[in-house]
């Protein structure tokens, strides 16, 4: 399992993890599209964007590994925002490779890229 050196471990102040410590002894988590009603609470909102700013910085618009990244915070975003790179895409995979779908975070995180063009 690559472990994203850099990459923001939790939502500052709060639990809402980013990454996890090591694999999963029982089994890798599936990444699974879930959806985001829009009565979700402000905290998890703002969970949501700041992975989405953390994912942007960190990897930008080249694809990257699953790694160590949660698959409970990546699973709000995939589908979406958060593309699969490969074909066939195994959702079960610490090695799976995804992509932003920058358009589709533009749209949905527009405070994310505010600053940029």
């Amino acid at each position: 399992m690559l472990k994203h050196r850099g990459f923001p471990g939790r939502l500052p102040g709060t639990d809402f993890q980013f990454v996890i410590r090591r694999p999963n002894p029982k089994g890798v988590t599936p990444i699974i599209r879930r959806e985001r009603f829009r009565d979700r609470r402000p905290a998890d909102r703002r969970a949501d964007t700041g992975f989405m700013a953390a994912l942007w910085a960190h990897f930008g618009t080249g694809p990257f590994e699953r790694g160590n990244l949660d698959a409970g915070r990546l699973s709000w975003l995939f589908g979406r925002e958060v593309l699969p790179y490969d074909d066939p895409f195994d959702p079960e995979s610490y090695e799976a490779l995804l992509i932003i779908d920058e358009t589709a975070a533009r749209a949905a995180f527009p405070e994310v890229f505010e600053a940029q063009p």
